[in-house]
This record gives C-alpha cells, structure tokens and sequence, in this order.
C-alpha cells in the first residue's frame, strides 16, 4: 500500500510544487542512480545474508523518510530538493529490499508451484496496486499530500509487524544462502552472478525483455498527473482512479498466473504481454475520454502484470539457489532503464507534448518485441 501510495503521491507533490513536466521525469531519475550503483552489492547480499532481516530495516527506513516528508509538507517547509532527496534515499533502500523480497518466494516454494506462488504474490501486491492509488487520491483531495504521506508510514509500520511474525524452514529466511558466496569476496561474487546471467540463454531473453518495457512503455506513468489534470481535468481523485483501474487489470492478470501459472506458455506470454501493453498505452494517449481511458488503464495493468510475473518467474526457475538473488537484482535493474526512459518521456514532453511523447514511447516498445521475435526466436518456445 505505502509503495503504490508513493508512486501517485511523490509525482502529484513535485508537479505541484513546481509545474514541470520535467521535473516530474528527474523525480523518477534520481532513483536510477542508487539502484545503478548499488543493485549487485543488493544481490549478493541477498545470497548471503538473512533476507528476513534485509526486508525488516529497508521497511523501517522507508516509513521514517515517509514521516519525514509528511511533517515537511504539514509544517509548510517541503522544498523540491526534499523530494529529490528521499526520493533518492527510497531507491537505495528498496534496491536491497528486492531481491531479498522476490528470493524469498523460491525459498519456501517447491519449484513446481513457482509460477502459481509468484501470481498468488501478484494478487497480493495488485489488491494494494489496486486500492493504494485511490486511497492517495481521496488523502490528497481531503488532507493533501502530507495525510497520503502520514499513511504510507503507518503502512510501513505495520508491515514491519507482519514480517517480525513470518517464520518458515530452518535455513531460509533467518540463514546465509549459499555456502559458495561467503567463500569469496563481493566483487566476485557480482561477476560470478553476471556471468551467469550472461551465459544463461533463457535467463539472458528474460532480462533482454526486462530492459525494453520499462524502458518505452513503463514510464508513460510519469505523465498520469499531466493526462489527470490538463487532459482529461480528474484531479488528483481521478489519477488515483486511472492507477486503481491499473490495478484491477492487474489483479485479474495475476488471479490467471496464479490459477494456471505452470501451464502456461511463458515465452509467448512475456512478449505476447509486452505487445499489447505497448498498444494499450498507446490507445491511452489518444483516448479524449476519461471513461474510455480508465478502460485503457485495465488492459495496461493486464498486458504489465502478465508479462512481468512470468519473466521473474523464468529468471528464478532457471537459477539455482546460489545464483538466484544476484539474478533477480539485474532483474530489478530494470527500474534504472525505467527511470531513464521516464527522465526521457519528460523532455519529449516538454519538446512535443504529453499525448505526442507517450504515443512515440509506446510505439517503440511494441515494436520492440517485434524485434526481439525476429533476433531471439526461441523466445517464443520458453515454458
């Protein structure tokens, strides 16, 4: 919940503290930094560390710097600069949160059910995709954003609570993993994990993927408080609304990868999913009514889900134990792409205008998958 609350609330206040398409595109920039440089040193902690523990203090990091900006913006002082700098400080954070949070799954789930736990988990976090936006929306239009704020620290507090309480098998969440990884240095070990990732085929066409969307299509999100207040004038209740139709999409999507996860064909459904987000964002940036854009959003938040579930889980299915938390942190390397795509959309923004940006970004990401069709054709025969 703090973290979709977070993804509507921090581009709301810096387009209202400021006015700038672009500055909401170096918002999402700044986090490419942390996540560039610390993302392998994550990895490897994650193979090596308790992960349990990892997840604990990234929580309580992030739900004091919530506290913090919500007192700054209550109290009258919030500057841009403080945004940018938690902003910052979040991305750092959560680059250690993830792998230790993805890995986790493969810890205490036989690899058989993977794909069907990894959509059960989608569930989860798209009820929060799906209800969070909205909640931030309706915080926003009643007690402003440092109220959204107040509440994604709450949120974290509580899930601080949730995680003191999960247990599983002796030698997941509370051990080292991997004997391996603690016999070299982390240095090594980063390298090891890359070439891995590298020599891998299917873990190579699976991270390929990882790179194109957020790269074109993802950060069309940056724009939403341009398309909800200038666009199609819904407010900041009305964006809450377009992220909550995201989620539902979502939701379904991940309620069918958790029901038929592991007979489904995963490669055609990587690039397949891709394709139609790219058209859907596409149609989005066209769409004049509010209606038939909160529509859009559903099919968006389906074609996202789809694909991004299904390629996490074929970079955990082929890694093994030792390999997997450096694996799936190039995995969410994918957000250092992401953020230099939204820094990207915000200039062809300010050059060309928001629906003209979206439309050529979206463009280049379904044509994309087309590319790697015809590069990397056994991508399309991945189970």
């Amino acid at each position: 919940m703090a973290f979709w609350m977070d993804q509507m609330t921090r581009g709301w206040l810096i387009y209202e503290l400021t006015d700038s398409t672009v500055q909401l595109g170096l918002v999402r920039g700044v986090q490419a930094i942390p996540i560039l440089l610390l993302s392998p040193i994550a990895g490897s902690a994650a193979d090596r560390y308790s992960r349990k523990a990892q997840i604990l203090i990234s929580q309580t990091i992030d739900g004091s710097m919530f506290a913090l900006l919500a007192l700054l913006i209550v109290t009258g002082e919030i500057q841009p600069w403080h945004v940018y700098v938690t902003a910052f400080g979040m991305a750092a954070v959560q680059t250690f949160q993830q792998p230790a949070r993805a890995a986790i799954i493969s810890d205490v789930v036989p690899t058989k059910n993977l794909t069907n736990a990894i959509g059960l988990n989608s569930i989860i976090f798209n009820v929060a995709r799906s209800t969070g936006p909205a909640l931030a929306g309706i915080l926003i239009a009643t007690l402003g954003t440092g109220g959204a704020y107040g509440a994604q620290a709450a949120f974290c507090l509580l899930a601080n609570f949730w995680t003191l309480r999960l247990r599983a098998p002796v030698g997941t969440l509370d051990a080292a993993h991997g004997s391996h990884a603690h016999g070299v240095s982390f240095g090594r070990s980063i390298i090891e994990g890359w070439k891995f990732s590298w020599r891998n085929e299917t873990v190579r066409t699976a991270l390929v993927i990882t790179m194109l969307a957020p790269l074109f299509i993802v950060p069309f999100t940056t724009l939403l408080p341009v398309f909800a207040r200038d666009l199609l004038h819904v407010g900041a209740t009305g964006q809450g609304l377009l992220l909550t139709a995201m989620g539902i999409g979502a939701l379904g999507s991940a309620v069918i990868i958790a029901t038929f996860g592991d007979h489904m064909p995963r490669g055609l459904f990587m690039l397949g999913g891709v394709a139609l987000y790219g058209v859907s964002v596409v149609a989005f940036a066209a769409s004049p009514w509010f209606e038939f854009s909160m529509f859009l959003m559903v099919i968006v938040g389906f074609a996202n889900v789809c694909s991004h579930a299904l390629v996490q889980t074929v970079i955990q299915s082929y890694s093994p134990a030792e390999f997997r938390g450096r694996a799936i942190a190039l995995f969410h390397m994918g957000q250092v792409v992401m953020t230099a795509g939204s820094m990207a959309i915000g200039w062809l923004a300010a050059l060309f205008g928001t629906v003209g940006a979206v439309l050529v970004m979206g463009s280049a990401g379904a044509l994309a998958m087309a590319a790697i069709h015809v590069v990397l054709p056994r991508a399309w025969q991945i189970r």
